[in-house]
């Protein structure tokens, strides 16, 4: 297995080896750019390698010392870390960290904006007066061809700027490609960076959860043999809900998430479940999101999906 880049009919360009699938976007000077690009997929081709070295570690829960070397591993161990006092491995920041190595290849002259999307985990770089638009889609389940041809009706919007303490976005739930141990359709989080956002975003997604006999749960390497969740049971289905049980759930979640925010562990977080949706508390220089039924329009970077 190699990696492969494909250079998109919009100028984006798709790096993908194994499991790290990558969208990435740059606006700026054309040469800057040409550049930033090339030194970007020098980054990423030995890049899943680096991870694979130092696997055995990087599945085991976060300790006290890091015994990691790569810049990504420890890079993943540090976001996880002030969630040891739990269970979590380095693996819940690993999109998230992959998404802002590759992303350091950008942080130069001539580059305004530039992103990477590993999958709905964004790393984003923003110059002055810079700023990006993330969509939000919380149930991926109900996708289908007509609605990317016809444009998405989203849950959220988000507008971020460079004046902003957020470079990293990062979206967990039971229904996408990360295994949770709750029931939230999404959680979208924002914070200082993606790695960090991506471990904020496992933690507050595992807290959106309510005990019902319906909720479907199996151990997590029978879902994932190579799972680092071992047999700690991990959401598989779960049925419509009472409205009242999808409160609870979701008031729980936002719990979780506004301890992380008092913390600094994340800047704000959306918390969506079966067309319920709660927020923490919004910054003033988030006053302008826009959210729900508004269409995908070109300036975003691509919506997050869980």
């Amino acid at each position: 297995m190699h990696a492969c880049r494909n250079l998109l009919p919009d100028g984006r360009w798709h790096f993908q080896h194994g499991p790290m699938d990558l969208i990435l976007q740059a606006d700026g000077n054309p040469g800057a750019v040409a550049q930033a690009h090339e030194r970007a997929w020098q980054r990423f081709e030995g890049l899943l390698q680096e991870l694979v070295n130092e696997l055995p570690a990087l599945r085991a829960p976060v300790g006290a010392v890091c015994p990691l070397r790569g810049r990504v591993a420890r890079r993943m161990w540090d976001a996880c870390m002030p969630y040891r006092a739990g269970f979590i491995t380095p693996m819940a920041a690993v999109a998230g960290a992959v998404a802002q190595e590759v992303l350091r290849s950008y942080a130069q002259d001539g580059i305004d904006r530039a992103w990477v999307n590993n999958g709905g985990d964004i790393a984003l770089h923003l110059a002055p007066d810079q700023s990006v638009t993330v969509g939000v889609y919380a149930d991926i389940a109900t996708l289908d061809a007509a609605q990317l041809q016809g444009g998405l009706a989203l849950d959220g919007q988000i507008r971020i700027t460079s004046a902003m303490p957020v470079r990293g976005v990062a979206t967990s739930g039971w229904r996408g490609r990360s295994q949770s141990l709750g029931i939230a359709d999404s959680v979208t989080v924002l914070a200082r960076t993606a790695a960090q956002a991506d471990a904020a975003a496992t933690i507050v997604a595992n807290a959106v959860d309510v005990a019902d006999a319906r909720i479907v749960r199996r151990p997590a390497w029978q879902v994932r043999d190579d799972s680092d969740l071992g047999a700690i049971p991990v959401t598989v289905d779960v049925p419509v809900l009472p409205e009242e049980l999808v409160r609870r759930a979701l008031q729980q979640g936002l719990q979780k998430a506004q301890e992380l925010q008092s913390g600094g562990l994340l800047w704000f977080a959306l918390l969506a479940c079966q067309g319920q949706l709660v927020a923490t508390a919004a910054p003033q220089a988030l006053a302008g999101a826009v959210w729900p039924q508004d269409a995908v329009t070109e300036s975003e970077v691509g919506s997050v999906f869980a």
